[in-house]
């Protein structure tokens, strides 16, 4: 083999090397910006991840949050209501005082604690459900306990009279008035 020859193996060997090396450096290349591509990728899924996390809990916080507003609105409810047939027996009581003259200072006594107690109640929350005759009667916001013939054509539909009030504690109805209608 001639020098010339050898020179050429030598050159083409060299050429070889470097071919290889760039081939080398570029696969090394591509695999580091497939790794960070992976890297980025797994980033926004974790970020995407943690915000709806996040999101999640804050929902849960605001409902928690509004379930413990609503109990402590609503937990006296139980005691309201059976408080509720107290008040209707005062109601009764000064009904009945009110025809007997002879008996002015108990029903002056009977009216204090009855409106005592009537301001306690609303002061918790405890509202009265106003309805008077000649109301339209509602099924959505009235109890009918019976209906009777109504005395004329324009009370037909609508409430002859109230048997018992109804009352709300904030906005909840713990007892709907039960009322009478006209048919």
């Amino acid at each position: 083999m001639s020098k010339k020859d050898k020179n050429k193996e030598v050159e083409d060997s060299q050429l070889d090397t470097q071919d290889t090396a760039t081939a080398e450096a570029e696969a090394q290349a591509k695999e580091e910006l497939t790794v960070e591509e992976q890297l980025q990728e797994d980033l926004a899924k974790e970020k995407d991840k943690f915000m709806r996390l996040f999101a999640e809990f804050e929902n849960y916080k605001k409902r928690t949050s509004k379930e413990r507003i609503e109990l402590f609105k609503t937990a006296s409810e139980e005691v309201m209501t059976s408080l509720l047939p107290v008040l209707d027996d005062f109601e009764r009581a000064l009904l009945h005082i009110e025809d007997d003259k002879e008996a002015e200072e108990l029903r002056k006594g009977v009216l204090l604690i009855y409106q005592k107690l009537l301001t306690t109640l609303e002061q918790k929350g405890l509202s009265v459900i106003e309805v008077k005759a000649n109301d339209v009667f509602d099924a959505e916001d009235h109890q009918a306990i019976t209906q009777i013939p109504a005395p004329s054509d324009d009370m037909k539909g609508k409430i002859i009279d109230v048997v018992e009030k109804g009352y709300k504690l904030g906005d909840k109805v713990i007892r709907y008035p039960k009322v009478v209608v006209g048919q």
